[in-house]
């Protein structure tokens, strides 16, 4: 396991892989949910590089960037157990040398869900996976399905623009339901005990659900999840996975998206 910290050093180092890499980008605080991708990766018979940075563009509230969990030392000790053949760890300067005049362009379906509650935040994240890209080359990138309309966002930008393939990978949930994620490091057991119960009314409910229905069953979902501990509720909302737009008579694949707070820390799934 190579660990670099420079751009053109990177370049040089992976040079000999020509495009037979898998990519997996991470902002840190690692957990089996990002193993998972790298394990996904090494399945292709790639060679497999892991980026780990907290991307500031992607951060529309300066005080969630400062809180977003980090501790490379602990992420560089998990992923010696696992061995991907390169850790990409950057600063802010090896990925941003150039300031782009471009403005990035992408699908209005960044303008909903979390695209409301956090504007320029997917152009940002977009942006920093077209650099990446750039830089890589890879033959593949490792994205999780738990950030589902991050995932599409970036699908739908590169198909035109690079060669390399999306792989979506399934969400790891712990035992009880809730989905991994770095910001589940900000939980106690109490908090994380209230986002496996929100998971799981969800999902009892989700069968239920038609375009008849639909606000019915949004209206007391909201109540309660909000009755079991949830501190505040972005957004809940039943999407149309083919049109990405709400369910009518036609859906025959939609998904129950939701962003929502324990405390102060800020969760999303998609069940």
């Amino acid at each position: 396991m190579k660990i670099i910290r420079n751009s053109n050093q990177l370049v040089k180092y992976i040079k000999v892989y020509g495009s037979n890499i898998g990519f997996i980008p991470t902002m840190g605080g690692l957990h089996k949910g990002h193993l998972s991708l790298i394990t996904k990766a090494k399945h292709k018979k790639v060679k497999t590089v892991v980026s780990i940075f907290v991307n500031p563009k992607q951060f529309n509230n300066k005080k969630d960037f400062i809180s977003y969990p980090r501790n490379i030392k602990n992420d560089i000790k998990i992923l010696k157990k696992i061995k991907p053949n390169v850790v990409f760890i950057p600063k802010k300067s090896e990925i941003y040398k150039k300031k782009t005049k471009i403005k990035i362009k992408i699908d209005k379906f960044s303008k909903l869900l979390c695209g409301k509650f956090r504007p320029n935040h997917f152009e940002g994240v977009v942006d920093v996976i077209d650099r990446f890209l750039k830089l890589i080359k890879p033959k593949y990138i490792f994205l999780g399905i738990k950030d589902f309309q991050q995932l599409w966002l970036i699908k739908n930008y590169i198909k035109y623009k690079h060669k390399t393939k999306v792989i979506p990978c399934k969400t790891i949930r712990y035992k009880d339901g809730m989905a991994l994620s770095t910001r589940n490091y900000l939980l106690s057991n109490d908090d994380k005990e209230i986002g496996s119960n929100i998971y799981k009314i969800i999902k009892r409910n989700k069968s239920l659900i038609n375009n008849k229905n639909y606000n019915q069953i949004i209206i007391k979902l909201k109540k309660k999840i909000i009755e079991i501990g949830a501190n505040k509720i972005d957004y809940l909302e039943i999407i149309d996975l083919k049109t990405n737009k709400k369910i009518n008579n036609k859906t025959k694949t939609y998904k129950i998206f939701i962003a929502y707070y324990i405390k102060k820390v800020r969760l999303i799934d998609n069940i």
